[in-house]
């Protein structure tokens, strides 16, 4: 078999260099029909078998939704591990985003971001491929422009994707980022990794509403290590019902 590092070698990467990328705002899993169900969220994600999840708008013990765990819930079952970081707590309610996968995985940091609206947050998770070591980050930005730019500029800095662990690393940043790409914090994060949608053949579609969608706010970037292969917005009839976002599908190569 050939070293898909080398440079003699000519043909495509094995499959365990090949990975789905998805990322979804699951509306803490209450869909367009006003249906509480984390299950029909899992359902969803299983038809289309990704290895990384990066999920937004999660309720851990909240009231609102029956006090369910649904990092856990959907994570148990996808049968994959989770890695959770509350944006907001409420005594022992929580809200925020989490990254799933069943590959070898260590949380790194989990975190708030500056926010003068309503606290956002990130998560950084440090994931085994082979030789390799990819960092993955998701994050849901804010409603605001100014709390948003705000919160780009950290994630770029020296404390997330500036840190020396992702020196020469490929990484991967996953989100809702409340941002179309003629906004200052779309541009921000494009003079620095790519949008797996814009990549030669790809097709940027909306994400929301997910009954209409009009808007492009859900996006997944990466950086100049990755060749992307495919990108795909997933506009099922389930997926339509399942959340106010649609399922963003990346399939990129190492």
């Amino acid at each position: 078999m050939n070293d898909p590092a080398s440079p003699s070698a000519g043909s495509p990467p094995p499959a365990r260099h090949r990975l789905k990328i998805l990322s979804y705002n699951v509306h803490s899993c209450i869909g367009t029909d006003r249906r509480l169900d984390p299950a029909r969220i899992a359902e969803v994600i299983s038809a289309l078998e990704p290895d990384v999840i990066g999920l937004q708008e999660l309720d851990v013990g909240r009231s609102r939704t029956g006090g369910v765990d649904q990092a856990h819930a959907i994570a148990s079952l996808l049968e994959m591990g989770f890695h959770f970081h509350p944006a907001l707590k409420v005594a022992e309610e929580k809200y925020g985003d989490a990254i799933l996968t069943a590959l070898p995985a260590r949380m790194v940091k989990g975190d708030g971001l500056p926010s003068t609206g309503e606290q956002r947050g990130a998560v950084w998770i440090e994931i085994e491929i082979g030789a390799k070591k990819v960092q993955v980050f998701n994050t849901h930005l804010g409603l605001m422009s100014g709390d948003r730019m705000q919160q780009i500029g950290e994630l770029l800095g020296p404390s997330w994707m500036g840190d020396p662990a992702c020196h020469d690393n490929p990484r991967i940043l996953i989100g809702d980022f409340n941002a179309i790409p003629l906004t200052a914090t779309y541009k921000a994060i494009a003079r620095h990794l790519a949008d797996a949608q814009r990549q030669p053949g790809g097709k940027p579609a909306a994400t929301f509403p997910s009954r209409f969608p009009l808007l492009r706010i859900d996006h997944i970037f990466v950086s100049s290590e990755i060749k992307v292969v495919e990108t795909k917005v997933i506009s099922t009839p389930l997926a339509r019902r399942a959340s106010d976002h649609l399922p963003l599908l990346a399939t990129v190569e190492l």
